[in-house]
C-alpha cells in the first residue's frame, strides 16, 4: 500500500499558522522526502493565497475549500469538507496540529472516517505499511511508540517540535477547488461573533518566545513588565498555575499539567519555583531562563542558565537589552 497523506492547513484570522510547516515537513520525512502523494488542504474565504506557500513546503496538491460555511472555523462543516476530500481521494493519513482547533476536530473525524487516532505526538514514521507516532507520556518523562495499521490513521502533532522547512522555493502552486456537498441538518450550530483579544501575540502553543510569571509576580498589574518584554521580541505570556489561582492571570495563559504545552526556542520563567506540574508544560523548551531569588528554586535544575535575581530587576534589563538586539 502507498500512502497517501493530506495535512489540514490552518488558517486564523486570514493568516496561515506556521504548524502548517510543520506538519508538511514531518510528513514528508515520513514520505522518504517524496511529495507526489503530500497534498493539503485549505479552507475558508480567500484562503487560495495561501496555496503558493503551502507548494514550497512540499504540497504537491493544495485542495481550496473557499465558501462561507468554512470562513469561520467551526467543527461540523470542517469535519465534512475533510471526509468528502479523504474518501473522494483515498487518503491513508490525515495529519493537523494539536491545536485548540486539531483537538476539537480531530477525534471526530477520525470517527467519522472509522480511522485510527494518534494525539499530541512529537514525531510521526513509517515502519513499512504501519504508521509509528512519538507520543510523550508520564509528564514528558518519557515516550511512547504507539501505531496504526488502520486504513484512515489521524495525526494531530504538537506545535514547534519540528521547524518548518522550504523543500522548493520555487514551486507553483497546483490548486485544486474542491466543491463540498455540505449536509446542512447536521450543521446544528454557526458562530454568530468572534470576540477578539485586545493584543496581537502569538498563541502560548506556537510562540517561538515565552516569558512566564509565577506567585511572585504578586499582581495582575504587575504582569504589565512582562508583557512588555515578551513585546519586543513577537512572543507571548504565560503564567505558573500559582499565578492564575491567585487571580492574576486567565487561565488561558496558564502553562503546566492542567493548562498548555507549550515547546518554544526561548522559555523564561520568572517567580516561578519549578513545580513537576509546571516543568511537564515547558519542559520540552530548547532554551530555558530561570529567574528567582531563591537559589535552591527547582526550576535551576532543569533551566539552561539561571538569574539569581529580582524578577523586578532582571526584567527591565532583559527588555532593555532585547531592544537593542532588535536595533
Amino acid at each position: 500500500m502507498t500512502h497517501k497523506v493530506l495535512v489540514y492547513a490552518e488558517v486564523r484570522n486570514g493568516k496561515l499558522k506556521s504548524t502548517a510547516g510543520e506538519a508538511l515537513a514531518e510528513a514528508r520525512k515520513m514520505l522518504g522526502g517524496k511529495t507526489e502523494n503530500l497534498h493539503a488542504v485549505l479552507l475558508g474565504e480567500g484562503c487560495e493565497q495561501h496555496a503558493k506557500t503551502l507548494a514550497t513546503y512540499g504540497a504537491s496538491k493544495v485542495y481550496v475549500v473557499d465558501t462561507p460555511e468554512t470562513n469561520t472555523y467551526q467543527g461540523e462543516p470542517t469535519i465534512q469538507a475533510i471526509t468528502q476530500i479523504v474518501q473522494k481521494n483515498s487518503y491513508t493519513v490525515v495529519v493537523g496540529a494539536a491545536s485548540p482547533t486539531g483537538r476539537d476536530f480531530f477525534p471526530r473525524l477520525s470517527i467519522r472516517n472509522k480511522g485510527a487516532m494518534l494525539t499530541d505526538v512529537v514525531g510521526f514514521s513509517l515502519d513499512g505499511e504501519t504508521v509509528v507516532a512519538e507520543i510523550p507520556m508520564y509528564l514528558g518523562k518519557c515516550a511512547k511508540q504507539a501505531v496504526s495499521a488502520a486504513p484512515i490513521t489521524c495525526i494531530t502533532l504538537r506545535p514547534n517540535v519540528r521547524p518548518s522547512e522550504v523543500a522548493d522555493a520555487n514551486a507553483q502552486a497546483n490548486v485544486e477547488k474542491f466543491a463540498v456537498d455540505f449536509d446542512r441538518a447536521k450543521i446544528t450550530s454557526k458562530v454568530v461573533e468572534v470576540r477578539k483579544g485586545a493584543g496581537e501575540r502569538p498563541d502560548l502553543t506556537e510562540a517561538n518566545i515565552i516569558i512566564s510569571g509565577g506567585r511572585a509576580i504578586a499582581s495582575k498589574d504587575n504582569f504589565k513588565i512582562l508583557f512588555e518584554c515578551a513585546d519586543v521580541v513577537h512572543g507571548s505570556v504565560g503564567a505558573s498555575r500559582a499565578a492564575v489561582d491567585s487571580g492574576y492571570a486567565p487561565y488561558e495563559m496558564q502553562v503546566g499539567q492542567t493548562g498548555k504545552t507549550v515547546n518554544p526556542g526561548l522559555y523564561v520563567a520568572c517567580g516561578i519555583s519549578g513545580s513537576i506540574q509546571h516543568l511537564s508544560g515547558m519542559r520540552t523548551s530548547k532554551c530555558i531562563v530561570a529567574i528567582n531569588t531563591d537559589v535552591d528554586a527547582p526550576i535551576f535544575q532543569k533551566a539552561d542558565f539561571g538569574i539569581v535575581a529580582d524578577l523586578f530587576q532582571a526584567v527591565p534589563i532583559l527588555t532593555r537589552e532585547f531592544k537593542k538586539l532588535m536595533e
